[in-house]
């Protein structure tokens, strides 16, 4: 057996034999780029406190990875068509290795920033690999299955992320949940060598990098805009964005149009099946990531779980994602994918309407089915998706089909974070001063703790730890007076502690509640949208054409015979 797999996959006479193998690499190389977003919302609080981090520069150490990793995915997907998507996969493990072995290093904010922005190109180099590899090396007949399967890993990457990290910060910090995307990377590169079969498109032409460029600008600015204008206000910084963001979309739209050979070729979204399934993807991870973002911090702060103990208390999201995985499976042969999709939106919605139930009182177990119903959602909704999404581009364009899907994604990510995290802060600042209204507490204690609901504990235990301090005095004074005026001024300061935490933790649990509606809402809008574009039982990828016939892998074609 040679050590390093040579044969292209476009040459094979029939399917390749270990493909797979292939596709376990594939998967793992897209574990890592998803958990080293999860993994680091439980790593989030101990970076904060070791760094000192505020709250802007924590949101730019959690979306300095989604700036370039959204911005590159296009032009990188093309550059892997043309020149080697195997080789674009290798190069970008290597990248992502080594901006985690940066990050572990890191020991300031603006080191930490650089580390993930370096491992965002790497992903933007790796996500698109992974499905153009996936879509070369498979026959038609099996690539939906496959695709499941690379779903499937995706939302097993979001609840594994944080039981892997939680289990390290139990005996090391923050920085060694950078190092664990190192042995999985490298362990990715040697199997990308030996397992997957080189690919790259038999007749790209010349890449347009006129349109990569403007697709890098207005994405990049999109997604700045997105961050920036929400957490931090709409100042020169965000509407500067916005403005670049749409003159740049405007000049691709006009760029593509024109050119003879362009990136994206932007006609595809007048089809109904591929902007539907673009949208339905943005969409649900909106939901997803948002979600995901604020159940983390009710399930550490406010039930008062460890990082790893928040970790395994979101498995049964992935166990639900591998089980709505099988569902799709059986399910969108028979009833076609509008129907799957549709009814994975659905439950999408109703799991976040769940959420609106949750209170000062809840338990852990209120969560419980909110976490499997969105788990069946994503593996019953994503893979007919990506699958339509791919099945809509030529065999050389699958890295920019890979790029497409990816982008969606990304892009509904970011906007979920943003838009219901904002939100969440919104509701929570705004809950807390009603919760406190009328107390004696120090008016700067109750503005920083409208922060966040990290901060808002910190204050709660700042008072308590002073009114103990308080107590240790009046025990140690010989002054009978003093003594009592200490312990006054302690049971003082002891009752705003008590007050203070019970109060950021309804004013939390309210704020999730209300966030939850409007991402409900959101979601039950979208779904309507989604309904109506995709097409019924019709494919909504016919046969390729003749001339994407002859590009497509002979492997493929025998698979299909």
């Amino acid at each position: 057996m040679r050590l390093v797999m040579n044969e292209p996959a476009e040459r094979m006479d029939r399917p390749y034999a270990r493909r797979w193998w292939a596709l376990l690499v594939l998967c793992l190389s897209l574990l890592i780029i998803v958990m080293a977003n999860t993994a680091l919302t439980v790593a989030a609080p101990a970076m904060t406190e070791d760094l000192g981090l505020t709250s802007a520069d924590l949101q730019w150490v959690i979306d300095g990875y989604t700036v370039p990793y959204a911005a590159l995915m296009l032009l990188l997907g093309a550059i892997g068509d043309k020149y080697s998507r195997r080789g674009a996969l290798v190069l970008g493990l290597v990248v992502f290795a080594g901006g985690s072995v940066f990050g572990y290093l890191a020991d300031s904010a603006t080191t930490v920033i650089a580390a993930r922005a370096v491992m965002g190109a790497g992903a933007a180099m790796i996500m698109p690999a992974t499905l153009s590899l996936l879509a070369a090396t498979f026959p038609r007949a099996e690539r939906a299955k496959a695709i499941t399967l690379w779903t499937a890993t995706a939302g097993l990457a979001i609840a594994a992320g944080p039981l892997v990290a939680g289990a390290l910060l139990e005996d090391h910090g923050w920085s060694s949940t950078f190092l664990i995307n190192v042995p999985v990377a490298l362990l990715g590169l040697v199997g990308a060598l030996v397992l997957v079969p080189p690919s790259r498109a038999a007749d790209r032409g010349r890449i347009d990098y006129g349109g990569g460029l403007l697709s890098v600008v207005w994405i990049a600015a999109l997604v700045y805009m997105i961050i920036e204008g929400p957490h931090f206000g709409w100042g020169v910084n965000a509407v500067t964005a916005a403005v670049v963001a749409g003159a740049g979309l405007l000049a691709f739209v006009l760029w593509e149009l024109r050119h003879p050979r362009p990136l994206l070729d932007v006609r595809r979204f007048t089809d109904r099946g591929f902007a539907g399934s673009n949208l339905a993807v943005a969409l649900f991870f909106l939901a997803v990531f948002g979600a995901f973002y604020y159940l983390t911090q009710h399930l550490q702060f406010v039930l008062g779980y460890d990082a790893l103990d928040t970790g395994v208390r979101m498995l049964p999201l992935a166990g639900a994602v591998f089980a709505g995985a099988a569902l799709t499976g059986l399910l969108t042969p028979r009833v076609g994918m509008k129907w799957t999709v549709t009814a994975g939106m659905v439950g999408g919605t109703a799991a976040l309407a769940l959420l609106t139930q949750v209170g000062s009182g809840s338990s852990y177990g209120d969560f419980v089915a909110p976490l499997v119903v969105l788990g069946l959602s994503i593996g019953l909704a994503l893979s007919p998706c990506t699958d339509a999404i791919m099945g809509a581009f030529p065999e050389s364009e699958l890295g920019v089909g890979g790029a497409v899907n990816d982008t969606s994604l990304e892009l509904g990510g970011s906007l979920g974070i943003a838009i219901l995290g904002s939100l969440l802060a919104t509701s929570y600042s705004g809950h807390l001063s009603d919760a406190t209204a009328g107390s004696k507490l120090p008016a700067d204690a109750l503005s920083t703790a409208q922060d966040s609901v990290g901060a808002g504990y910190a204050v709660a235990r700042g008072l308590g730890d002073k009114a103990r301090q308080l107590t240790e005095q009046a025990a140690h004074t010989g002054d009978p007076q003093q003594a009592e005026r200490l312990r006054a001024q302690a049971g003082q300061l002891g009752d705003g502690a008590r007050q203070m935490a019970d109060a950021v933790g309804s004013a939390f649990s309210d704020a999730v509640a209300h966030t939850s509606l409007i991402g409900a809402v959101i979601l039950g809008v979208g779904t309507v949208v989604v309904a109506l574009l995709l097409p019924g039982r019709a494919k909504l990828v016919d046969e390729p054409a003749e001339e994407d016939k002859e590009l497509e892998p002979a492997g493929a074609r025998q698979g299909r015979s």
